[in-house]
């Protein structure tokens, strides 16, 4: 199984950037990861709507051989690690080849996004940097597939 995980715009913390590269390499241990860095879009002169608009774009683009797409989204639904990791074993023995996450910009995703999505997915109640997700869904897949392979990191 992979995962592709589009990315809009390259990670500018060094802090985060080296936690994303670190959960990457082991992720990859379990399945493939791919992080696409697209082409952010720039706030001069423009509504969030249209960077939105203009970056559902380039994340759909991303996903047109995608089996599954997971949109994450403060509106989606909360699950536990564990459930995280059921749904990932369930997606393995599906036959999912690739499935695509979607982490909006600094202003969210574009209505298109999450109509695309077979999933919408929250990871908190809070809110995150579109940076913080990255780590932290990256953290999340990880752990999930520890506990698929019954490793102690989740303990």
């Amino acid at each position: 199984m992979k995962l592709l995980i589009p990315l809009l715009g390259k990670t500018k913390e060094s802090f985060l950037d080296s936690a994303i590269r670190e959960y990457t390499i082991r992720l990859n241990r379990f399945l493939t990861v791919e992080l696409p860095v697209l082409r952010e879009q720039r706030r001069r002169k423009t509504t969030d709507e249209a960077i939105r608009a203009a970056e559902a774009v380039q994340l759909l683009e991303q996903a047109t051989t995608a089996n599954f797409c997971i949109a994450l989204d403060p509106k989606g639904i909360s699950v536990t690690s564990e459930e995280l990791a059921g749904m990932l074993n369930r997606w393995r023995h599906q036959g999912l080849g690739l499935i695509c996450f979607f982490i909006g910009g600094y202003s969210g995703l574009h209505s298109s996004v999450l109509h695309r999505a077979d999933q919408i997915l929250s990871l908190s109640h809070l809110t995150f940097t579109h940076e913080m997700t990255r780590m932290i869904l990256l953290e999340q897949l990880y752990r999930a597939c520890t506990i698929i392979a019954g490793h102690n990191y989740h303990k």
